[in-house]
């Protein structure tokens, strides 16, 4: 049977699913912060040790001025109502992705919440905020130029977001897409990959449970026999 230590997923389909039922694509992110809190739930209660949620990526700057501002103001809330049950519940809060671009204000309370949750440890949240795989992959290629090292696998692993965590095991996408829009490239090399129908706020824990469950009996050869 196989372990499950880290969970990585694409949270697709908060718009459409707002507007399909809400009439409005708001509504539909705030109905999808309801199922994230629902799966982190479950992942404690799966023992599962690292969970990736692609939050907002570096191509979503495209999107309506007015719906950025929202998502970065339900994420403040979040945090600044969340982070002490974040600790209450032995859970490390961590970025990945550039943060300097984001507001004073919400770089502060990020700060705050990554300190406060640092020791804890029986999961760590990584949120992929202002995230993108292909320019982390060269800003580590660049690094490493600039201090002059070779460039290996474990070096450019070594100056990646992901620095000190496990590659994901298997990676969840709903919203009935097949692409992995720019997330975890490197990373996901041998991760086994799930693409749901559902749009993001109708997923639930027994659909997690049963993905997890379908991963744990599948038989990894990972290029051998």
């Amino acid at each position: 049977m196989n372990p499950v230590k880290h969970v990585a997923i694409i949270m697709d389909g908060n718009g459409r699913w707002g507007i399909k039922y809400k009439g409005s694509r708001n509504k539909g992110h705030t109905a999808g912060l309801k199922t994230i809190e629902n799966i982190i739930e479950e992942s404690l209660k799966q023992k599962i040790k690292y969970l990736t949620l692609y939050t907002f990526s570096t191509e979503n700057w495209k999107r309506p001025k007015k719906e950025i501002n929202f998502l970065f103001k339900i994420l403040e809330k979040f945090l600044l109502k969340k982070t002490v049950n974040l600790i209450q519940n032995g859970i490390k809060l961590y970025i990945l992705g550039d943060k300097k671009k984001f507001s004073s204000q919400l770089q502060k309370i990020i700060k705050i919440s990554e300190k406060k949750t640092f020791n804890n440890k029986k999961l760590q949240i990584n949120l992929a905020l202002n995230y993108g795989s292909k320019e982390e992959i060269i800003n580590a290629c660049k690094n490493l130029k600039k201090r002059k090292m070779k460039i290996t696998e474990r070096n450019i692993e070594d100056n990646m977001y992901t620095k000190n965590i496990p590659n994901p095991d298997l990676l969840i996408r709903t919203g009935n897409t097949n692409r992995l829009s720019n997330f975890l490239l490197w990373q996901v090399a041998y991760t086994e990959i799930f693409f749901i129908k559902k749009l993001w706020p109708e997923f639930n824990t027994n659909d997690y449970k049963k993905i997890l469950n379908k991963f744990r009996l599948l038989k990894r050869n990972f290029g051998s026999i």
